[in-house]
């Protein structure tokens, strides 16, 4: 049915509990921002509102206004999350899914960081890989993995439509999952190791849909019923604002299952998914057929060649044609 054991996942994230508690701390941080200012925004609102009739909805914008303003910090956070979060969970699950014991007198955020900087030097070396390898799968799903090849009954619009949103859900963690293998195959190009892994993935895509598609449905069911288990304290939240409290109950309720989902739902579905990757490409080199089509397929694919062979030390092309490096 699938290619994973869940049971292995979950028992990893026993045995990286510093970097589920880290998670834990930053997400629930990130989750605590959000009340924190949406309310201080709500209770200016209110109160430049005068309280009179329009204060409600002053109180209601002021509390838009504060949720807008940690979402912009948090957006420009995303990188430094991505490389001191996720790569080091990451860098720690690939050894343990390889039996690699951590070293000793060494904690797993200190190693991880090690792997992490020894890869990619830089956060933004790190985030301009995960971006590209993003943009290279959203295209290469839209044009290859179209749903009449996997349900094809043109008349079930909306089904395929369902099916659609689910696949490209599913999605979600294919950037980590070839995070993961180009910290595993421990390239000194890591723009060479992405491109390496996104090849794997096509070749594989099939199966690795198959695998990403039940992750998402186990997702989805764990997320609604945190959603659930989180509304009684986000209605108690929720009634401190002033104005409009069964709207930002939900809001709060939304934040307390997505700062779980981040900090321990997603980390489980993303090591499931990495065993999936590990066992479908074990054995396999990138083919070029496939480096092809994805060559001819996007932009992205080429630019992520391109920086391959700028990367310092990376071998330089014999003449113009050569502009993109080998798959063998």
């Amino acid at each position: 049915m699938w290619d994973f054991q869940l049971s292995k996942a979950i028992a990893l994230m026993a045995r990286t509990l510093p970097f589920i508690g880290l998670r834990m701390v930053i997400y629930f941080g990130i989750t605590l921002a959000y009340i924190l200012v949406t309310g201080a925004g709500g209770g200016i609102g209110y109160l430049v509102g005068g309280r009179g009739e329009d204060a409600v909805g002053y109180a209601f914008w002021g509390a838009s206004g504060g949720f807008a303003l940690v979402s912009g910090v948090l957006y420009f956070a995303r990188e430094y999350l991505l490389y001191m979060v996720k790569a080091g969970h990451i860098a720690v699950l690939v050894s343990l899914l390889d039996d690699k014991p951590i070293p000793d007198g060494k904690g797993q955020i200190a190693y991880a960081t090690g792997v992490v900087k020894e890869r990619f030097v830089e956060s933004s070396v790190l985030f301009g890989v995960d971006q590209i390898i993003k943009g290279i799968i959203k295209v290469f799903n839209g044009t290859v993995m179209t749903i009449g090849s996997i349900l094809p009954v043109p008349a079930l619009q909306s089904l395929l439509k369902f099916v659609t949103a689910i696949i490209n859900m599913s999605l979600t963690y294919v950037d980590e999952v070839i995070l993961a293998y180009n910290i595993r195959t421990k390239q000194e190009n890591p723009w060479a190791g992405a491109r390496d892994g996104v090849v794997l993935y096509a070749q594989n895509y099939k199966n690795l849909l198959k695998n990403a598609i039940w992750l998402t449905l186990i997702v989805w069911a764990l997320s609604f019923v945190v959603f659930l288990v989180m509304l009684t304290p986000a209605l108690a939240i929720a009634a401190a604002f002033p104005g409009a409290t069964g709207f930002w109950s939900v809001v709060i309720a939304v934040l307390l299952a997505w700062s779980l989902k981040a900090a321990l739902i997603d980390p489980i579905a993303m090591t499931c998914l990495m065993q999936a990757y590990f066992k479908a490409t074990d054995g396999q080199q990138p083919r070029q057929d496939w480096a092809d089509k994805l060559d001819s397929l996007t932009g992205k694919f080429k630019e992520l060649g391109q920086k391959a062979m700028n990367f310092r030390g990376a071998p330089k092309p014999s003449s113009a044609d050569d502009d993109l490096p080998t798959v063998s």
